[in-house]
C-alpha cells in the first residue's frame, strides 16, 4: 500500500462529499486541526476527487458541512454518511481516508481512536478492520 489516498474517480458527487465529511470528521475529531492534519486533508480530498473538489469549491463544501455537523450532531452525520454510501466497499474506503487524516500528525488521541469506533460502528464496519486500517496506516507514517 502506498501512503497516497485511492482515487474514486467515477465516484457521483454526493458520495463525494460524504467521504469528505468523514474525513473532516476525522481532522476535527481531536479539536486540534493542524497544519499537518489540514494539508493531509486537503490532499487527500483533492487526489480523492481528481482535482474536482478544491478551492472555493472545497471551503464551501466544508462550511455546509461544519454547518450540518453543529446543528446535527456527530451521530446523525455519521448516518447521512452511511446512507450516501451505500456500498460496504465505499463505507471501508471512507473509513480508510479518515485514519488516513488521523494518523497524519502521527499521532492518534483518544477521541480520534473514539471516533474510529464510532464511525466503524455506524458505517456497519467490523471494528477488527478499523483496528487493522489504523495499525497498517499509522505504521505508514
Amino acid at each position: 500500500m502506498t501512503n497516497s489516498p485511492p482515487s474514486l474517480r467515477d465516484v457521483e458527487e454526493p458520495r463525494l462529499h460524504a467521504l469528505v465529511e468523514l474525513m473532516f470528521l476525522a481532522a476535527a475529531a481531536d479539536g486540534d486541526f493542524s497544519g499537518d492534519e489540514r494539508k493531509e486533508f486537503q490532499n487527500s480530498v483533492e487526489s480523492l476527487t481528481d482535482r474536482k473538489i478544491n478551492g472555493e469549491t472545497l471551503d464551501v463544501l466544508l462550511n455546509r458541512i461544519e454547518k450540518d455537523h453543529a446543528g446535527e450532531g456527530r451521530q446523525a452525520r455519521i448516518a447521512h454518511v452511511r446512507d450516501a454510501l451505500p456500498s460496504p466497499e465505499l463505507r471501508k474506503i471512507g473509513l480508510e481516508m479518515a485514519i488516513r487524516v488521523m494518523c497524519a500528525d502521527g499521532i492518534v488521541r483518544t477521541s480520534e481512536r473514539e471516533l474510529i469506533l464510532d464511525l466503524a460502528d455506524g458505517l456497519a464496519i467490523d471494528p477488527n478492520i478499523a483496528a487493522d486500517l489504523v495499525a497498517q496506516l499509522s505504521s505508514e507514517k
